[in-house]
């Protein structure tokens, strides 16, 4: 077990470092009164490798999201709702929880100012933060009478003595088949979309963008099938900065044409870049980093989304076939899990890690398997009410048949990536966990069953999984839906359904697929939530006003949702019929690949878990 004492007592040292740095003439030209620690890293990717986990370090806060500063005699740590309860647990004593998105809780600026004296100099690693938020802040801190400063050597770094070596995992090639298109024809398309827009080069710096665009994948990042690199598209060369490790034979002769550099020397390269005779320009995507964007002189800098997001969002034949196999392997791990589930938490001796764990060996038996893509969610009862609650030794809790059990996990194929959600009850849930569920159940139908013109942002699409909760002045603080990746991360831009709206967001097309996961969860006592894939697919429609041309979901989960949780009487019998659909679906497709597997016994059971709801 861990001591907690032992432990706030070394987040407090650690504090005390980094104050000491954040003075030291050697680090620092002037003195800082605040430094700034994001989540991310150079590729502003949302989870990161070890190697990368600064904030985690100095906070001790492990959610995927969130930002920590720290001046000579405060540490605040900014979160959002998935993660109130997490950080509440996780922050010692020496940290402020300011939860984003409360009308009361002061932005990071705003706070700023509100303790640093007239004339604070604020650091941050200017490779760690995106030009879309350097920017505002640099402008909202000045106004304020501040200076946001680039440190080019991170400071936490010289006090994380047992930080993790960079990863360099090995490099795999998909094929042509797999992917739908050559690399070379990616090149192409990108070139196209540069020429539209009158530039010269686009510097790739998302990480799964450039496993996309190359037809490579990696396994950099935990769960990622990604690896460290960036790019540069010019209109007649292409060059790929990256550890000349990770450069098989395989590999160079899989990349030949590109001109291939070290990593780290992406920014002497785009330093060197510039030709101030020309009008075109280089093409960077706001989320880039500031240390990216100011190598380059404002004026030749087109700053706008990658067009790479767009293209990989929208899957081709060969990626939305692999997807959906995918599901179907996935769909027969998790029916297996449910039956051994069912069967041995009699024995008092299963528990949220021991279930995770089994989920995962049923899904590695499958072929294929890569990973998991996400570190799975199981929780029992006030645990399901943390969001992204991941279970550890010291919280680690026995599934009984007394409260809710909600399994949220997914994993890479090489042919897809998955993510599914199930909310279940082992005993008999309460009429108020009934309701609960089935308004969330209703949600996710509601959002499924949906018909939208083309030009239509999923942010227009998000009440609608929460309307029954709002009925009776419930809610979730969470998005409902994000874009998922073709063997690639599970959370997938541009595209989304959410009642946050961003500038960046992409309209819904035919063939994206993105996540339909409403929830509902009450601090303390449970959580819900149900979530399928879904692909976006035409619909056919008795009008077509102003020839737009109409959309609509199908979901690709194929993993029964538990009846037992349902109170009938709330549903419509289109709803009804929505949910017998499903489950003949998922008994179809499912439960062949189980006879084919020789699963008799869970094919058996899947049988009477997608019995029609009368």
């Amino acid at each position: 077990m861990s001591n907690p004492q032992s432990e706030e007592m070394n987040r407090s040292s650690v504090l005390n470092k980094l104050r000491a740095l954040m003075h030291n003439p050697a680090h620092v030209s002037q003195p800082l009164h605040a430094y700034i620690i994001p989540t991310g890293d150079a590729h502003q990717s949302e989870y990161v490798a070890d190697c990368d986990k600064r904030r985690e370090f100095i906070s001790g806060f492990t959610g995927s999201s969130g930002t920590a500063i720290v001046t000579l005699n405060h540490a605040a740590l900014w979160t959002d709702g998935r993660y109130y309860l997490q950080a509440e647990q996780q922050l010692s004593a020496d940290w402020t929880l300011m939860k984003q998105g409360l009308p009361d809780t002061l932005t990071e600026s705003k706070w700023l100012n509100k303790v640093l004296p007239v004339g604070g100099r604020i650091g941050c690693d200017p490779k760690l933060l995106s030009v879309d938020k350097w920017k505002p802040l640099r402008k909202e801190l000045k106004s304020f009478g501040h200076e946001l400063i680039s440190v080019e050597d991170n400071l936490v770094d010289f006090i994380w003595e047992s930080r993790p070596d960079p990863p360099n995992s090995e490099l795999i090639v998909l094929s042509d088949e797999e992917t739908g298109s050559s690399w070379q024809n990616k090149i192409k398309l990108v070139r196209e979309k540069m020429s539209e827009e009158n530039a010269s080069a686009l510097v790739v710096s998302a990480l799964d963008e450039l496993a996309w665009l190359f037809n490579m994948r990696g396994a950099d990042v935990r769960f990622n099938p990604v690896f460290f690199a960036f790019a540069v598209v010019a209109t007649d060369s292409v060059h790929l900065f990256i550890n000349p490790q990770k450069l098989s034979p395989q590999i160079r002769s899989h990349l030949k044409g590109v001109q291939l550099h070290h990593y780290e020397d992406i920014y002497k390269f785009l330093a060197n870049l510039v030709d101030e005779q020309t009008s075109s320009k280089i093409w960077i995507n706001g989320n880039s980093s500031f240390a990216i964007y100011s190598q380059l002189p404002k004026f030749q800098v087109l700053l706008s989304p990658s067009p790479i997001a767009l293209l990989k969002s929208v899957k081709s034949k060969a990626e939305m076939a692999g997807m959906e196999r995918a599901q179907i392997k996935d769909g027969v791990a998790m029916c297996e899990f449910f039956v051994w589930l069912e069967k041995e938490f009699a024995k008092g001796t299963v528990t949220e890690i021991s279930a995770a764990d089994k989920a995962e060996q049923f899904r590695s038996e499958q072929e294929d398997f890569v990973s998991l893509s996400f570190d799975t969610i199981s929780s029992v009862g006030p645990h399901a009410a943390i969001i992204h609650y991941k279970p550890v030794p010291d919280t680690d809790c026995t599934v009984t048949n007394d409260q809710i059990y909600l399994i949220d996990s997914g994993a890479q194929y090489r042919d897809g990536t998955t993510d599914t959600t199930r909310t279940i009850h082992l005993g008999s849930p309460s009429k108020h966990e009934q309701e609960c569920f089935t308004r969330v159940l209703k949600g996710h139908i509601n959002l499924c069953t949906a018909i939208f013109p083309n030009g239509i942002k999923g942010h227009m699409l998000d009440t609608l999984a929460r309307q029954y909760l709002w009925e009776v002045g419930l809610d979730y603080r969470h998005g409902t839906g994000h874009g998922v990746g073709a063997f690639l991360n599970v959370h997938e831009g541009p595209c989304g359904i959410s009642f946050r709206i961003s500038l960046t967001e992409a309209n819904l097309e035919e063939n994206m697929v993105l996540s339909d996961e409403p929830g509902y969860y009450e601090d303390g006592k449970f959580g819900i939530r149900i979530e399928n894939c879904v692909k976006v697919v035409k619909a056919e429609t008795k009008h077509n006003f102003g020839g737009k041309g109409y959309l609509s979901f199908e979901p690709i989960t194929l993993v029964p949702i538990q009846t037992k949780m349902i109170d009938a009487s709330l549903l419509t019998e289109k709803e009804i019929e929505w949910l017998n659909d499903y489950h003949t679906k998922v008994r179809n497709l499912v439960g062949e690949e189980l006879k084919n597997q020789g699963k008799l016994e869970v094919y058996k059971w899947l049988c009477q878990a997608t019995q029609p709801l009368g």
